[in-house]
């Protein structure tokens, strides 16, 4: 048994140092803004970028979503060949787009009837075409050629303008109909002295619907596509 005292004993151990809390605590707080100032900056910068994009995005993106609206509504495809033919003829190149647009929506197809190509021409009026023409070498599969298949449907409109004496209604009418029906329609108007109309002279509501589409569509073509058909 040590004699010792208790007292002495406790004084002679090491003293243990006092940790620096308040060292430690500043520099915990520094760091902490720190983190906060980051967080900031990164707000900031995500909120400047979120508004640049608002303000600039709509500015790329506008262009395209027009163009992509503008070719699902109203498509032009050919422009050069439409130039080409509506001058060789002396048509309005947007008669000529607005004519494709209601027979096809410019894409090669057949019809129910045999009608075939861009501007649905039927195969009987194609050789008629290519004979009025000199076209010696057409075979009808030429149709699906746009090149063969848009100068002919030009051609066949050209000759009922003239001869209907300039009448866009009763060409576009015969393009639909046929001549035939046109000339019995047009026969009986002038027999009661009456001045041919769209909506009264026109027994099929096809035919009635598809002067009505393509006189439209032309003014829709010159406004929206002045340049690309040379207008």
């Amino acid at each position: 048994m040590s004699g010792r005292p208790a007292a002495a004993r406790t004084r002679s151990e090491p003293a243990r140092p006092a940790a620096p809390r308040s060292r430690n605590g500043a520099a915990g707080r520094a760091a902490a803004r720190r983190r906060a100032s980051v967080r900031r900056r990164r707000a900031l910068a995500a909120i400047v970028a979120l508004a640049l994009g608002v303000l600039v995005l709509p500015s790329l993106v506008a262009p395209l979503f027009r163009d992509a609206v503008k070719e699902i509504t109203l498509p032009l495809r050919h422009e050069d060949i439409i130039r080409q033919q509506a001058r060789d003829k002396g048509l309005d190149p947007s008669l000529i787009a607005a004519v494709i647009f209601a027979e096809s929506r410019f894409e090669d197809r057949t019809s129910e009837a045999g009608a075939k190509g861009l501007m649905q021409i039927l195969p009987s009026t194609a050789q008629d075409i290519a004979r009025r023409s000199g076209g010696t070498a057409f075979e009808l599969r030429d149709l699906a050629t746009p090149q063969v298949n848009i100068a002919y449907g030009s051609f066949y409109l050209k000759y009922l303008l003239r001869k209907y004496d300039g009448s866009e209604v009763l060409a576009l009418a015969a393009y639909n109909a046929g001549e035939t029906n046109v000339d019995r329609w047009l026969a009986s108007v002038r027999g009661k002295g009456e001045t041919f109309r769209v909506a009264d002279h026109i027994p099929f509501p096809e035919t009635r619907d598809y002067v009505t589409r393509v006189l439209a569509a032309r003014g829709d073509y010159r406004r929206t596509y002045r340049a690309e058909l040379g207008l």
